[in-house]
């Protein structure tokens, strides 16, 4: 059995060099009325801008049914239709390559090269959790969200600010936010030593504000990054005080040193200096201004700081019917509270001090907060409702959703391992010896094609940062993983509700039911892979 992975980007790369010379035509179709015909389509409007009349050469048309390369899907057929060039897969020859080799579809390929250090700073780790409001917590957890799927690329990453504050601790550990803690303070000397250098002379020091050790301009600084490049025109002059030239030591002895933890198998770089890195800043819109401040103050103290500093700045948070004073802690209880109360509803009892079940509704809280604050595209404003409804597992945009489709994965597991033990099934056989051919129902294709075969290439995108783009701001697609996550239990749950999988003890249905099986630990295996992503353990019951 060939266990190379296949790959939807390889294989739309090959698609289109097939076409010849021009950009992108071929489409991947992803809604169940379209994959019962094709798997790909190159769109007629594209075809006719590619050819003219629209008619494909025959040629063409021959070598795109002929297709193969490494990592190239094998093609069924390829023929025009009203819609264009419609194409379908082998599919019986994908399930057998795809499910062969289920671990090289649920974990992220490391890249080779995998750039330049990231230092991501979030500065609304340096509060109280009292004081965190919930666009800085939103900040917090895409920073949180990005460092994983850095680390799992291969990129090392160095986490800023390490957290001082105990209750901070705390409570990041309560949402399951994997961040450092602070062992000591960086020195500030030299900071400090050419801040004094470069302040403004002032003839009254008594009218600087209490704490203040001067005043920096920063116009010239604005001018030479240029506006164009997103700072604030409004850019003149920063206070320097002693807080300020601790954050700024903080960030230099980041940039210095390599990441502390090598846990994860990232390689030292002993030789890393600011040319090295980048400094993404990661921040709600209400620090965006002082966050400029503090790059350009950084730029003017050190002549070492990094020349790529960017800003990823996270949108507005509104509370639908409730004032915006509503502080994280506040919300993580609210949440809490609610995922408790769904619970007695659906058991008939209050758990809620069942040392059983504490921890999986202190996980079902924050997958509720988690998917809330990270299916919207960071730089969007997003819009909470707080009603009990939005923690339901019967509403498939939640994070509770997701987590019970995996409790149900896992319940589905148990019961076949328990009558295997029972003797009403077989041991497990060899995925060599699977009939693939057997799983022709129109869900089991749904799964595979949009949820197991494409997972490597969505990893890829949510680690992708625009490193040598210009200007200032920066994006990052935080949001795939959980639209992802929800998508694919809408999927399952709808084929789990359809198709009885662990059938009768007969022997005539065993080969169907493992190969059904085979498919379902992939898909547990994706599902697992993108909840630790967000910090989030499978869970077993709900």
């Amino acid at each position: 059995m060939a266990t190379s992975r296949l790959g939807v980007g390889e294989t739309l790369g090959a698609l289109n060099a097939a076409l010849g010379p021009g950009g992108p035509v071929w489409l991947k179709e992803t809604r169940a009325r379209h994959l019962r015909a094709r798997d790909f389509l190159a769109p007629r409007r594209a075809l006719q801008a590619r050819f003219g009349d629209g008619q494909v050469p025959e040629r063409v048309v021959h070598a795109v049914a002929g297709l193969q390369g490494p990592g190239v899907a094998p093609v069924l057929r390829c023929a025009p239709t009203p819609a264009g060039l419609a194409l379908q897969l082998q599919r019986s020859a994908v399930f057998e390559r795809v499910l062969g080799a289920v671990a090289a579809y649920a974990a992220p390929a490391v890249s080779a090269s995998p750039g330049p250090r990231v230092i991501l700073h979030c500065p609304a780790l340096r509060g109280a959790p009292c004081a965190l409001r919930l666009s800085q917590l939103r900040a917090v957890l895409v920073a949180d969200h990005l460092s994983r799927a850095l680390h799992t690329h291969g990129v090392s990453v160095r986490l800023v600010p390490a957290v001082r504050d105990p209750h901070m601790l705390t409570f990041l550990q309560q949402l399951r936010v994997d961040w450092s803690a602070a062992s000591e303070r960086a020195a500030t000397e030299a900071l400090r030593s050419s801040a004094f250098a470069k302040l403004t002379p002032a003839n009254d020091r008594g009218a600087l504000p209490l704490g203040v050790l001067g005043r920096v301009c920063l116009k010239e600084l604005v001018e030479e990054r240029g506006r164009t490049a997103g700072y604030d025109p409004n850019l003149d002059n920063c206070l320097v005080t002693e807080d300020l030239l601790s954050v700024l030591a903080e960030l230099q002895e980041a940039v210095q040193h390599s990441p502390e933890d090598s846990s994860l198998g990232l390689a030292a770089a002993p030789d890393a200096h600011a040319d090295s890195c980048m400094v993404v800043h990661v921040v709600s819109c209400e620090e965006e201004f002082q966050q400029q401040k503090l790059d350009l103050l950084w730029w003017k103290l050190d002549d070492q700081a990094p020349l790529r500093q960017k800003h990823l700045v996270c949108g507005p948070v509104k509370v639908a019917g409730a004032p915006d004073t509503l502080t994280a802690p506040e919300y993580y209880e609210l949440r809490h509270a609610q995922v408790c109360k769904a619970s007695a509803l659906k058991h008939g009892r209050d758990l809620a001090q069942d040392p059983a079940w504490t921890e999986t509704f202190g996980v079902l809280a924050v997958a509720s907060i988690k998917f809330e604050m990270l299916s919207t595209a960071p730089q969007s404003q997003l819009l909470l409702a707080l009603a009990d409804s939005s923690i339901s597992t019967k509403g498939t945009k939640s994070g509770t959703f997701v987590m019970y489709n995996c409790a149900r994965l896992a319940t589905l597991f148990e019961g076949y391992k328990r009558n295997m033990e029972q003797g009403l099934y077989p041991i497990f056989p060899a995925v060599s010896s699977l009939d693939f051919s057997l799983l022709q129902d129109e869900g089991e294709w749904l799964l595979l094609f949009n949820s197991v075969l494409p997972f490597p290439d969505l990893l890829s995108q949510t680690a992708a940062l625009a490193c040598t783009a210009p200007g200032l701001h920066i994006t990052a697609r935080t949001e795939m993983v959980c639209k992802f996550l929800v998508q694919l239990s809408m999927d399952f749950s709808s084929y789990y509700n359809r198709v009885h999988i662990l059938g009768e003890p007969r022997p005539h249905l065993f080969d169907q039911m493992f190969a059904r099986l085979q498919l379902l630990r992939a898909v547990r295996k994706v599902l697992h892979t993108g909840l630790a992503m967000l910090g989030l353990p499978p869970l077993s019951h709900i």
